[in-house]
């Protein structure tokens, strides 16, 4: 066979796609609850309410059953999975021959995305019968029905307090530590054995890339190999976990909870210049162990922390970016609006990234299935908003809402974000900005001297001239303000402050800003306070998130840990304890082996808190150390591997396949990247169009964490290889093998760079000519070929050579593209992008 179509083979077959750990029901009623159940209040039961008393072409919307049902045309309104073919989705987006909802106009386009993906997801919908009865029922009923609930989630595995649980008695001596006892115990009551441990070569390349996110060198793993010493997997895990790649591989995995990004995205995406530094402390926090709870404490309280010196303390409100940085509609021109919108996404970010809690559900109606009631959301919503939350914009033509940055000391001696200028140079662009804000101010001047008829003849005219003047201001405005009057560049970060004065919020009737309530005092979610042995403190001064932060890290917050343990497992073992990884909720899946998880959440606090330490525990465990291939008896009582009998095969993600072509063909810089390119750019919708010019014509070498990730415009390298959405919470990311990846590696620029490079180290490595196929297989494989393999690569790299000097090219040049062609199908096989 050869090698060519053995490298065919390898590129088109991989694993199949990991289906994704929440059921689609489920992740339908949570988009139902979160974005129809609101968009069916809002716009559409006032019509279409048997309840209400009128229902527009005999349709109503009142439960599940009459929305799909349909109305007076007889044919069903929704066909679940085909938004295209449902009549529902036609009329909402004008498309339907003889139905238009609303008729005086389209809902707002995100309403009517939710909708499109509400339908492709199946159309689930939790209600069973009239939405407007039970919303009249007697506070009474609603008060019996709550303690009902509550009483029912007292039981739920994940809410019970956290007790350390002792390893079971085996009848093997597989197992070498406490995790390997858990699991050989689970393996032998089901009669099953667990795999044998892999070979020194797979083991190093897994441990190499789960902790570094790079493949292993020659050197490391021949070093590996000659080790037979019983301190040889010890010395290679603490040499990794020191590493300063640590916390570039294992930032990254934070940066998807964190829904790292550094735009806006939403209708009209706006660049966040200063994003990066929340990137840099992720890191910086990850290499330096910092203990878990604190690292949480921080992202949410960090400026209200005791702090060190002035570095810590600009750290501490660097870390509050996470509440800044997520998605938002800057073009939303209601200030209150905006507000509460803001206050929803931080309150979503932070229950599901620290928690596994879908809190934000609760915003319009009480939680359906966790104990979270709407008044507990509001109470948390007026934490949020006696926040100023500072993401660093400028006024623009569709910017609503702009915002300032923190300035952060000088004495903290934290890197610039562009480059410091001359005195001159600052001066002329303040002459610039002085004499555009004239213009502006002169244009303005023009229009008020116009006469009303004048006005009235070209009214948009005249104030686009104006607001395009005032844009071209305020870009240069932020260009100024990025330095001290000497040039030097000023510190800036995204992030929190406080208020001078706290406020309340009111409960908001379905969600409606025009519909206040009560008002609710700050505070947290009474139901999931009441787990814990010591009350949170109350929240009398501040805007409340100094407690909500202490709360969270508390040691006997029964979530926080088991969270945190369950999402480590999955990085480490490829799939997780608890498949639905952000939601340890009711509608969530139970533990797969609860009293593992349990045992490690134990350990994880006792420890300090110290992720490092828990992953060496767990590195150094055979049920780490397990082969990938099959077994027969197995695969037909566990083929989903719940009880763990071998270490799943696994693809790597898109910046671990990036970085690793990088290092193989030896241009990967490994020097942190100062900043972004994002700090780099002019304000507004050029900077963005500049931004993505200049990454199509110069190749970047850095690691893929240093890549600017702009929301709705995410590198194709990375989208290809199931990137997630970087507006969304997402612990677990999809891994698709599907052709288009195939095409990508084959065909982009790249990964054809990479070849050459790859070819070009090889000649310069001073190795003999016979020993350079072997040498890239190491390289990129980090395993030698076998004697079958190595003749195949002979025969492909000497049939590619004769067809170049058959079409006239020299010899040397003929072998070096023959060389080059050999490289670039080792970095395009699926062997290179999959741990085994």
């Amino acid at each position: 066979m050869s090698l060519s179509f053995r490298i065919l083979v390898l590129i088109l077959c991989g694993a199949a796609s990991i289906a994704a750990a929440q059921s689609p029901e489920q992740a339908g009623l949570l988009h139902f609850e979160k974005h129809i159940r609101p968009a069916l209040l809002e716009h559409c039961l006032q019509c279409h309410s048997q309840q209400r008393g009128k229902t527009k072409g005999d349709y109503s919307m009142d439960d599940a059953a009459s929305m799909r049902r349909g109305g007076e045309s007889g044919k069903p309104a929704i066909v679940p999975g085909q938004p295209a073919q449902s009549p529902l989705y036609l009329a909402l987006t004008h498309q339907h021959e003889e139905l238009q909802m609303p008729p005086k106009g389209a809902l707002p386009k995100e309403r009517i995305e939710a909708f499109r993906q509400w339908i492709a997801m199946g159309a689930a919908d939790p209600r069973q019968g009239s939405a407007s009865s039970a919303e009249s029922s007697s506070d009474e009923a609603k008060a019996k029905r709550w303690a009902t609930k509550t009483a029912e989630a007292r039981k739920h595995w994940a809410f019970q307090p956290l007790a350390k649980v002792e390893p079971p008695a085996t009848h093997s001596n597989w197992p070498q530590t406490d995790v390997d006892r858990f699991i050989a115990a689970g393996l032998e009551k089901a009669g099953l054995k667990p795999n044998p441990d892999t070979d020194r070569r797979r083991l190093i390349r897994r441990l190499a890339f789960d902790l570094t996110g790079l493949p292993p060198t020659a050197d490391e793993i021949r070093a590996f190999e000659a080790d037979t010493s019983p301190e040889a997997l010890k010395r290679v895990v603490d040499q990794y976990l020191d590493s300063p790649r640590f916390g570039e591989r294992w930032g990254r995995h934070w940066l998807d909870i964190a829904r790292y990004a550094e735009s806006s995205g939403k209708e009209i995406n706006i660049a966040y210049p200063h994003a990066w530094r929340y990137r840099d402390y992720v890191i910086e926090s990850l290499n330096a162990d910092k203990p878990y709870n604190q690292f949480l404490m921080e992202q949410i309280a960090g400026d209200l922390l005791p702090f060190n010196d002035k570095r810590d303390q600009a750290q501490k409100i660097v870390a509050t970016g996470f509440l800044a940085l997520g998605s938002k509609s800057h073009n939303q021109r209601e200030r209150r609006q905006f507000a509460y919108d803001l206050a929803d996404e931080q309150i979503d970010a932070f229950s599901q990234a620290m928690l596994g809690l879908t809190v934000a559900c609760a915003r319009c109606h009480d939680h359906k299935f966790d104990p979270i009631s709407q008044r507990d959301y509001y109470a948390l919503a007026g934490i949020f908003l006696s926040s100023d939350t500072l993401y660093g914009t400028y006024g623009q033509l569709q910017n609503g809402q702009p915002s300032t940055l923190i300035e952060l000391d000088e004495a903290a001696a934290l890197p610039a974000a562009v480059a410091p200028i001359s005195p001159t140079e600052y001066g002329e662009l303040k002459n610039r900005h002085e004499t555009l804000k004239g213009e502006a101010d002169e244009r303005r001047r023009e229009v008020f001297a116009m006469t009303p008829q004048q006005r009235a003849a070209n009214p948009a005219g005249n104030f686009l001239r104006i607001r395009a003047s005032l844009d071209r201001a305020d870009a240069l405005r932020a260009d100024l303000d990025l330095f001290q009057p000497g040039g030097q560049p000023r510190t800036l970060a995204m992030g929190l402050l406080e208020r001078d004065r706290p406020v309340n919020s009111p409960l908001l009737a379905r969600g409606e800003i025009k519909q206040p309530g009560a008002v609710v005092p700050r505070g947290l979610p009474e139901f999931f306070t009441s787990l814990t042995t010591q009350r949170p403190e109350p929240i009398n001064d501040g805007s409340g998130r100094l407690q909500l932060a202490r709360w969270i890290a508390a040691e006997d917050n029964p979530l926080t840990a088991r969270v945190a343990v369950n999402r480590i497992w999955q990085k480490l073992m490829g799939e997780p304890l608890v498949p639905t990884a952000d939601n340890f909720g009711l509608m969530g899946q139970p533990a797969l082996q609860p009293q593992l998880l349990d045992h490690l959440a134990a350990r994880f606090i006792q420890q300090g808190w110290s992720v490092k330490q828990l992953i060496r525990e767990l590195l150094l465990s055979r049920s780490y150390r397990m082969s990938s291939e099959p077994q027969a008896q197995a695969m037909e009582q566990d083929p989903d591997n719940h009880l763990h009998w071998r270490m799943p095969l696994r693809r790597l993600e898109a910046e671990a396949i990036r970085d690793a072509m990088l290092a193989v063909c030896g241009d990967l810089d490994l020097y942190p990247m100062a900043g972004s390119p994002v700090a780099r750019i002019s304000e507004g919708r050029e900077g963005l169009l500049q931004l993505a010019i200049e990454g199509s014509r110069q190749r970047n070498t850095n690691r893929s964490i240093y890549l600017p990730i702009i929301r709705d415009q995410i590198p194709e390298w990375l989208s290809s290889f199931d990137y997630p959405d970087a507006s969304l919470v997402s612990s677990q990311r999809d891994s698709t093998n599907v052709p288009s990846q195939s095409l990508l590696l084959m065909n982009h620029p790249e990964a054809i760079a990479a070849g050459d490079s790859m070819a070009r180290r090889l000649a310069q490595s001073g190795l003999p000519r016979s020993q350079w196929l072997a040498t890239a297989w190491l390289w990129a494989l980090g395993r030698e070929p076998s004697t079958s393999e190595q003749q195949a690569a002979q025969t492909f790299f000497n049939q590619i050579a004769a067809a170049q000097s058959a079409e006239g090219k020299p010899e040397d040049e003929a072998k070096k593209i023959a060389l080059s062609a050999f490289c670039h199908s080792l970095l395009a096989s699926a062997e290179f992008r999959y741990l085994q």
